[in-house]
């Protein structure tokens, strides 16, 4: 014989306003345990999908970015010739030689300085790039100071709307287009000509070779017939892969972190659980008494009363899931530790980030309720009846 489930949930109802104060406690540790895994998915999500698994990254070999990066002519010459480089619709290689370096940009809002990533590019960048598309105005012409800017630029530099200049390398430049790279990291980025960009800030080499893969089984080829090349001291990665490393140092110590600080929150949570189902326990022994009288085994009452802390524990859970959900409508931006450049990011809510966030709830509710669980089994069915 088991004691039913509406049996805690009715208890939890009578006293509605410890009920709610527990639950609003634990309801705020979740929201924090929530928006830190929001928070780190949302910057692994919008730099792996930056990159696609059908191109492939060329660097320096022991770069860690394309910042940090220098490919030579001849050898972005030798990279184009490669069999495994997909060709276009006008008989050319599908591939891009590009120039990165940074400049410092003051923002709208604060009028700080930040870091921003110039990208030089070739006809063939937009090509490689479907995710990316003009939102607003028309492309730069190439041989010219004119570039073009992420959505996120716009919005959030001085300088970077349309038909706004900006001074960097010695030269002006015009925006004459905003383009719109979706949740990914280009959104953060300029595009101009790579051949002016590299006069400009007197660059000699690229910073890398971006270029879509015939077949994308082909890779490990490519990566072993370059990697292996005397001429060439490069490397190869997945574009997806190069993306998706850049956000795992970031992403493991935001959760790191953030863990650190909710575990520590959770204490008091834990406590505030434990201090009510005491209170519940201390005010029904009689209850307790009854039950055990009416042939309920200790096992019963001990489910019964971790069941209505694990109850409480969920309900704590959703109600912190609420707010939580509607940090999505919020956009924030943070140095990318890969490139010492800004970038701009959304929180993201899904079945993952839900799942560990009710799974901490219950964990909670169950750390909670278990000693006070415990000692209810435990009382004596005289003791427990005889009590006033």
């Amino acid at each position: 014989m088991k004691i039913p489930l509406s049996y805690s949930f009715r208890n939890l109802m009578t006293r509605r306003l410890t009920t709610a104060l527990t639950a609003s406690g634990m309801a705020l540790v979740v929201f924090v345990f929530a928006a830190i895994l929001m928070l780190a998915d949302g910057l692994n999500k919008t730099l792996v999908e930056t990159g696609s698994h059908d191109n492939a990254v060329i660097i320096r070999k022991g770069s860690a970015s394309e910042v940090q990066s220098g490919v030579e002519r001849l050898q972005a010459s030798i990279v184009e010739s490669q069999p495994e480089v997909a060709i276009g619709l006008n008989g050319q290689p599908l591939l891009a030689k590009e120039m990165v370096v940074l400049i410092s940009l003051l923002k709208r809002d604060s009028n700080k300085p930040s870091n921003v990533v110039i990208r030089g590019i070739d006809e063939n960048s937009m090509t490689i790039r479907p995710q990316v598309n003009l939102a607003e105005g028309r492309m730069p012409r190439f041989g010219s100071a004119e570039i073009i800017a992420g959505k996120s630029i716009a919005k959030r530099f001085r300088g970077g709307d349309i038909g706004e200049t900006i001074r960097f390398g010695m030269r002006d430049w015009t925006i004459v287009g905003i383009f719109d790279a979706g949740s990914t990291g280009f959104n953060s980025e300029i595009w101009g000509d790579a051949d002016q960009l590299m006069q400009a800030f007197r660059r000699p080499v690229y910073s890398s070779v971006l270029l879509r893969l015939r077949d994308p089984n082909d890779f490990e080829k490519l990566k072993s017939r370059i990697e292996s090349d005397p001429r060439l001291t490069l490397e190869v990665e997945r574009e997806s892969r190069y993306y998706a490393k850049q956000s795992e140092v970031m992403a493991k110590f935001i959760r790191l972190l953030g863990t650190s600080l909710t575990v520590i929150f959770s204490l008091g949570a834990i406590i505030g659980a434990m201090i009510t189902m005491y209170a519940s326990v201390a005010t029904r022994t009689n209850e307790i008494g009854t039950l055990r009288a009416l042939g309920f085994q200790k096992t019963n009452i001990l489910m019964a009363f971790l069941t209505e802390s694990l109850l409480l524990g969920f309900i704590g859970g959703c109600v912190g899931l609420i707010p939580a959900s509607f940090l999505q409508l919020f956009t924030i931006s943070t140095m990318n530790w890969q490139t010492f450049s800004e970038l701009a990011f959304s929180f993201i809510l899904n079945f993952d980030v839900i799942y560990k966030a009710i799974g901490f709830a219950l964990i909670m509710g169950f750390v909670g309720g278990f000693l006070p669980a415990v000692r209810a089994s435990k009382m004596n069915i005289v003791d427990a009846l005889r009590a006033e």
